[in-house]
């Protein structure tokens, strides 16, 4: 009982930080984001919910098969950076929608993107399915960041 109490908490934190920021950032995204120019491979905006559960749930299960190893080193470092790239992750919202600073949320990006990178190969050392769980993600930041840049550049 107590392990899927733990699993639920560990997939309950990511979900929560993407609805923190979600239910923040949402009047932008229905209003100023509708309004700037982006590019032509722009995906339709209900594209991003689903992915964005999708992964924050692979982040979660991946966050707490590394809690669940032995302590060590490599186990403590993994578990903070992870909670950096998510802090970062919830940053890069108010800084794109809520405060439309495309430029800074770009910048801000590039940093996410290189944190889930550490991550996955921090992660590896202690599991490597937890790492494997996380490259969706590097992927999709990997497209946001071109969005970004695409919407920084038009704009």
């Amino acid at each position: 009982m107590m392990k899927i109490f733990r699993v639920l908490l560990f997939l309950i934190i990511p979900i929560a930080v993407g609805a923190i920021s979600g239910y923040f950032t949402t009047q932008s995204v229905q209003s100023w984001y509708l309004t700037i120019d982006k590019p032509t491979w722009n995906p339709p905006n209900y594209v991003f919910g689903p992915v964005w559960t999708v992964l924050y749930l692979l982040m979660g299960y991946s966050s707490y098969r590394i809690f669940e190893q032995p302590e060590s080193k490599f186990r403590t470092i993994a578990l903070r950076i992870y909670s950096f790239q998510l802090f970062l992750n919830f940053c890069w919202s108010f800084l794109f929608f809520y405060f439309n600073y495309t430029g800074v949320a770009l910048l801000e990006i590039v940093a996410l993107w290189a944190s889930i990178l550490s991550m996955i190969v921090i992660f590896r050392k202690v599991d490597s399915l937890a790492a494997w769980l996380n490259i969706p993600y590097l992927l999709w930041v990997s497209f946001a960041t071109a969005l970004n840049a695409a919407i920084f550049y038009l704009n």
